[in-house]
Order: structure tokens, then sequence, then C-alpha cells
């Protein structure tokens, strides 16, 4: 190997038309360690690995794998190098063990090669006892672990990961890394592009793309310390949290806020004096202190930049419809819901006060969608009552529908119609026609900042559009009740924050919001948290109270 690693990149450009998705990178992957890239949407995360891969030629510059040039030697990088995309690529409708013979069939590990390799791999990944089962039936974890298998059928000596961990929960994450690393004991260089930003502090190296031009090379640690003494919490705001964060992110040298718990934690650019409690218009007896920063308080003042970095709050949204004040908006009452002998959610109880946010946390497989497909009326319970505004789901389905709103784990929009038609789809789908419907799309184009984007369709969105989009789709009837499922998966840090941004807003306004999430720093952000395991709620409370 030579002195520059398994990966030397020297000057790449690419572009695809008018757009320059790579501008003169130059970066080298050492080996023996985890790589981390990370960057916000667009930033040409996807691009340089598949320049790596040999999947892409670059238009300017060189690239070297393995001692092999990208453009002359792909076919031999092809052969030393594992690849894992950002979406599952493997086939649903074949089993575990058939895509494994698959895998094995194209790299031409046969014979008693084959029938080690599997055995490692099925033991390495814990799916031995899966292998009849097909992939599309598969949990995110387990599916995220059978394409870490494939990819290798042949040990590499380069591995490609490619968010491999969106959409997984947070156990089925460190299963991941667990592995990972196990395999860089075994001298493999790992290239690791993340959405998750703990993640990118795991890491032994982390290369930071913005706009296609590399910000940062270096330890994750150095790159945190830039933020060093300019971090703060304001503790003691209660309930008055979200006034406090909007306040905070309007207010000079500021450059991010965000809600963690019963606090408020602050970023400041170089040598701006901190707010006071009295600034912000805290409750009496609030405090603002230091604490120590984390590697995504820096890349949020990288990427926002250190001048000018004030961000607007999104603009207001009505009040939602007044349901009685004392009546819970959402109430599940010993809950249930059996497939065959699968006991998918078992006797689940709990409810949510008008304005407030309530997340279910738990591993792939817990039940959480399930319990959120029986309060939005989408699946009838086996027993229990689930209630929405105080209307009963089972006795009048269709009225308690038009009191919710409700965004899907998946892009559930039509991605062949454009912006513009599916707003009106979905909003003659809530009963809205004339022109209500002209006011409501003209309010959510305005408030989602979809003007330039109406004409285009949903499908080639980029992916913080697509989640405006089928969010504005979701309150068109300014609904009081508000369901989202993962809604910020495979979501790049800054746009989740304008997420939640808009989030806050509607809880602010008196919007009830039920939320799964397997982002455990978007669980800060609730008012209480219910944990579900196998079925069952196995904890409930305030975010720092369970902590």
């Amino acid at each position: 190997m030579t002195a520059e690693g398994l990966v030397r990149i020297d000057g790449a450009v690419k572009r695809f038309g008018a757009v320059t998705a790579l501008d003169r990178v130059s970066v080298a992957v050492a080996p023996g360690r985890v790589t981390g890239l990370v960057g916000p949407d667009a930033a040409g995360k996807t691009t340089l690995i598949r320049l790596i891969a040999g999947l892409l030629l670059p238009d300017a510059g060189r690239i070297t794998v393995l001692g092999l040039d990208s453009v002359r030697d792909a076919d031999a990088i092809h052969a030393q190098v594992g690849y894992m995309p950002q979406r599952f690529g493997l086939y649903e409708d074949l089993t575990v063990a058939e895509n494994l013979n698959l895998y094995a069939d194209l790299r031409g590990v046969v014979g008693d090669e084959r029938t080690a390799a599997f055995e490692r791999l099925l033991h390495f990944t814990g799916l031995g006892s899966f292998q009849a089962r097909l992939a599309g039936a598969l949990s995110g974890g387990m599916k995220q672990k059978l394409g870490l298998a494939c990819a290798l059928v042949r040990p590499p000596r380069l591995l490609l990961l490619d968010e491999p961990s969106v959409g997984v929960d947070p156990v089925s994450r460190r299963e991941l890394w667990r592995m990972v690393y196990d395999l860089v004991g075994q001298g493999i260089g790992v290239l690791w592009s993340t959405a998750y930003l703990d993640e990118a502090e795991r890491c032994q190296s982390v290369l930071l793309l913005d706009r296609g031009r590399l910000l940062y090379d270096g330890p994750p640690r150095d790159f945190t310390d830039r933020v060093h003494g300019r971090t703060y919490a304001i503790h003691g705001v209660g309930a008055a949290k979200r006034a406090v964060q909007t306040r905070a992110e309007t207010f000079p040298g500021v450059v991010d806020s965000l809600i963690q718990g019963r606090a408020v934690r602050l970023v400041m650019t170089e040598g701006a004096r901190p707010p006071t409690a009295a600034d912000l218009r805290a409750p009496d007896g609030a405090q603002v202190a230091p604490v120590s920063p984390r590697f995504e308080d820096a890349f949020v003042a990288a990427l926002r930049g250190e001048e000018g970095a004030e961000h607007a709050s999104p603009p207001p949204l009505p009040a939602p419809k007044r349901v009685g004040a004392d009546v819970p908006m959402v109430e599940a009452s010993d809950l249930s819901r059996v497939f065959g002998t699968f006991r998918a959610v078992d006797r689940v109880s709990f409810q949510v006060r008008p304005g407030e946010i309530f997340g279910l946390l738990g591993p792939n497989g817990a039940g959480k969608s399930t319990t959120f497909k029986m309060m939005c009326g989408l699946l009838p319970p086996s027993s229990g009552v689930a209630r929405v505004a105080g209307i009963d789901l089972r006795a009048a389905p269709a009225k308690a529908r038009t009191q919710l709103g409700y965004m899907s784990q998946k892009f559930s929009l039509y991605p062949d119609l454009s912006a513009r038609q599916n707003l009106e789809f979905f909003g003659g789908a809530y009963g809205l026609s004339g022109r209500r419907l002209r006011d409501a799309i003209d309010r959510m184009v305005a408030t989602f900042d979809l003007a330039p984007h109406l004409g285009t369709d949903a499908g080639v969105l980029p992916l913080g559009f697509k989640q405006r989009l089928a969010l504005a789709s979701a309150i068109l009837h300014e609904p009081p009740i508000l369901f989202l499922d993962e809604p910020t998966s495979g979501v790049d840090p800054l746009t989740r924050r304008e997420f939640w941004d808009r989030i806050n807003a509607m809880a602010g306004a008196g919007v009830t919001v039920l939320v799964t999430t397997h982002f455990l720093d978007e669980a800060e952000y609730c008012d209480r948290i219910g944990i579900v395991y196998r079925g069952r709620l196995i904890a409930e409370g305030a975010p720092d109270d369970l902590k």
C-alpha cells in the first residue's frame, strides 16, 4: 500500500449538466480506519463514493484506488472494493440465502470458499435463522445487515457505505457499528457516509462536504474544538422553551438554537456575547451556562457561516380548530393489534394533551408504525379504543380523520404530479374546494417557500423540498392533530432543524403532534416520550425525567 493510503483524490471535478456536484476535491482515505463522510443534501457525498467505486468517471482530476486508476482500471477496482448503496439495493422478492448466492455468483465465490463465506457472514450478521425469509420482509436493521453481508461476500480491501444507517433504529445502528469496527480490526478501510452527526464522532477521521467543496478533513474532535467556548444552555425555561428558542433564533450572534429536553441549547459566533435570560424574556430563575461543544454544533456553525448566521423563524401558521381544552387530543386505551399469532401491539395506553408533542421511540419492529396506523384510522385495532379529538376511531373513522393530518414514513405523494397538483389533490381529498382550496394552497406555498418548485414533479424534488411538500399536504386543512411517522429519515441536519422549527411553531399555535423518530436528539424536542418494545409501552415521561 502506498503512503497515500487506500484512496487518493487529486482535484476531482464532477458535473451533471450545469450542476457541479464535486468542485476540485482532494482527499486521501487511510487503511484500517473508519473515515466519515458528512454534509447536507446535495453536498456531493454519493457522487464522491460512486467516483471512488469506479461507477462514475471524473470530468477533471485524478482518482487512485488501491493503487489503480479509476478511469483505466475500473474493473479491477470493482473486484477489490465492497459497495453498499444509499437505497436498499437487494432483491426484495428473493430470500436472504438467495440474495447471498446471487452476490457470490457475481463475485465468483464458489465451492468451499462460498460455504465458508456464508457461514462467516451469517454468524457475523446474526442472520443465520432468517435465511428463508424474503428480503422485503426483513426489518430496517436486518435489511442493512444483509446489504453489508452481500458487500462482504468476497472480503474487500475497501468498504464504501453510503448512509447505511438511515431508517435504522439506534439499537441496530450500534450493531452495525460493532460489525464495521470488527472489519476495521481486520485491516479493511471503511468510508462511511452518514446523516447522523453522532456517528461522525465515532469515526477516526471526517470529510465534510458542502455544495461539492471540501470544508474539512481531519479528526472529528479537532473540528468540534472550533466552537469551544461558544456553546451554552438555558436551563429552567420549562413550558416556555419554544418561545425562548424562537426569540434566541433572532438574537445577534446566535448561529444555532435548539430544544434539548427542558433546556434550550445555543451556539454563538466567534466573540459574540451570549444572551442573558432577561434578553430572551425567559421565566424567573432561568440561567444561561456554558456546555461542552458537540460535533453537530461545529457542523451547523460551519454550514450556516460565521457572518450573518442568524436565521428567521418560519412564518406563523393559523391556530388549529378548537376542541374542548379538557379533552385529550389523542388517546389510546389498552390498544392491541394481532396479525395471526403475532401480537404487534399489546395493550398500549397513553394520552396526548392539546398543543403537546408526544414522541414514540423504539427499535424496528417494536410496534410504533402499527400503533400510528391504528390511531390514524388506517388499521382497525384488534381490541382497545383509539380516540382523536374525543372521537372514537372505530365508531366514526371518517369524522375522526378530518381532525388529523398524517405524514407517512415513506414519501407518499404522487411522484408524477407537480407540487401544485399534489397540493390540489390532497386539498380536495380533505374536502377543500374553490376559494378555500386556493387560499390554503397559497398559504402553504408561502409558509414552506414552495413557489420555485410548484411546477416540478414531486418525484424529482430535492429531499428537503419533498419533506416540505409532504408536510404542507398534511396540514392544508388546518388539522388540530398531526401524526408524523419518521418524518426526517434520511434528511440532513440543517433540513431537520428547519423541519422542527416548523413543528415547534405549530405546537406553539396549539397543534397536537404525535411523532416517531430514530434520531434520539429529536426526542429532546418532545414534551413527553413513550418507549415501545415488543409491542408494549415500557416507559413514558419527559425526556429529562427518562434520562
